[in-house]
């Protein structure tokens, strides 16, 4: 890692704390159902500074990236696809849900994150 790019983490550290001080409704939800290895055993990190970028919750050992957009995300389309697109480059994978999916149809957000947890690497993504 360069100096510049230890520099750029460093600045996203307090801003990744301030996020896990203050999640939305969704995120809040989500967590409960993600710590303490309450899915499978996987263990799940909220709001971890990521290369350029903050990610809501990430699975190191899956290389699995969930964000829970917002009404916001509509207004940022471009920036989210090259997001994805970085994290793709760097082995992760992203799973995006709603503010509204994760609130109202938390199953079958469960659900969801639980195949791609189980996806092989080796396999065609489900």
């Amino acid at each position: 890692m360069s100096s510049e790019q230890g520099s750029a983490l460093m600045d996203l550290i307090p801003r990744a704390r301030e996020l896990r001080s203050n999640p939305t409704d969704a995120e809040r939800r989500l967590w409960r159902a993600l710590r303490q290895r309450r899915l499978e055993g996987y263990k799940f990190r909220r709001q971890v500074p990521l290369g350029p970028y903050i990610v809501d919750f990430m699975c190191r050992e899956q290389r699995l990236v969930i964000e829970v957009d917002g009404a916001q995300h509509a207004e940022q389309v471009e920036y989210d696809r090259a997001r994805d697109t970085w994290l793709a480059t760097e082995g992760f994978r992203v799973l995006r849900f709603t503010d509204r999916e994760v609130l109202m149809e938390l199953d079958s957000v469960e659900e969801a994150i639980w195949v791609s947890l189980q996806w092989d690497s080796r396999q065609p993504p489900p």
